[in-house]
């Protein structure tokens, strides 16, 4: 096994509902070195975490079983966000082709999206898969902002939305009216969903109403962001919201009260549920991934 740093946990109690949320006493700091650590994807048959290092260009990758991180893919198109689809593929989005690719069982890749009415995407962020087989996902501006995560470029869109993609391969927009679209997350029924605008001031949580036919409805603010600006989002099994902000995590109760928070000593950028019964944490945030065992689970897993 590896060595890990240990930092003592730090829940921040803001309403007596947050007060049920705990777990380990130690945060455990699984890998530091990373110019940007983002998008972490927990594999649960594998037991392993797979997460990117943007500016790095490259998807790292910890071991559960022995602690150790390692390249997962490199050159990796300056992946961002991840996720785990329904059969166990890897789906991520990639900055540098501005594209959102599966990597088979085979290891082979298959582009999912890289273009909508024939204009490149300006560059995939994060990507969530909903039951019915689609792909949802963010596009932002920030891999052609600079050539510091990407590969600076003019937008042939023109603006940032958010896009899903069919089951049969059809994508369509599901969202305009964002400044700059980060994190998304279903609730555990599907019948939300929650995205993040960046850019906004403040930053902000939008919730919508998922229709059956993948159309959304409202689009309401659901939280504001009160230290920094939120970026990615996660839903737990009590169906409150996590996000990850400048100062931790943020959590939100489904009414969309701010119940707490759990401190982290670096910005955070993303998170995921994982472990055997989904109850472990794993939280990616600057430089480092940290993780802890806490007493919720993921919204994608039975109770």
């Amino acid at each position: 096994m590896c060595r890990v740093d240990l930092i003592k946990t730090d829940f921040q109690v803001l309403d007596e509902r947050f007060a049920r949320v705990g777990g380990d006493q130690w945060t455990r700091r699984l890998h530091t070195g990373c110019r940007w650590a983002e998008g972490p994807a927990y594999f649960p048959a594998g037991r392993y975490l797979v997460f990117s290092d943007i500016p790095n260009d490259r998807t790292l990758r910890w071991d559960e079983t022995t602690g150790r991180v390692g390249v997962f893919r490199q050159p990796s198109g300056y992946a961002n966000g991840h996720t785990v689809d329904r059969a166990g593929r890897l789906v991520s989005c990639e900055q540098g082709p501005r594209r959102v690719t599966r990597t088979e069982h085979d290891g082979s890749v298959t582009v999912l999206a890289a273009e909508f009415r024939g204009k490149r995407f300006n560059s995939p962020n994060d990507v969530v898969e909903h039951s019915d087989g689609s792909i949802w996902f963010t596009d932002p501006s920030y891999g052609i902002d600079s050539d510091y995560e990407g590969y600076r470029a003019e937008s042939e869109i023109g603006a940032c939305h958010v896009y899903r993609v069919s089951p049969d391969g059809e994508v369509s927009i599901a969202a305009d009216d964002f400044s700059r679209p980060n994190g998304l997350a279903f609730s555990a029924d599907e019948s939300r969903l929650y995205i993040v605008d960046t850019r906004q001031e403040p930053s902000h949580i939008r919730v919508f109403g998922v229709r059956r036919d993948g159309g959304l409805t409202g689009g309401e603010i659901f939280a504001t962001c009160d230290n920094g600006v939120f970026d990615g989002v996660r839903v737990d099994s009590e169906g409150q919201v996590w996000a990850a902000a400048h100062d931790g995590l943020h959590c939100f109760a489904p009414d969309g009260v701010k119940i707490g928070k759990l401190r982290l000593p670096e910005v955070c950028s993303n998170l995921t549920f994982g472990g055997p019964r989904g109850n472990d944490l794993f939280i990616t945030a600057s430089s480092s991934v940290y993780t802890l065992r806490v007493t919720v689970t993921g919204a994608r897993y039975p109770r």
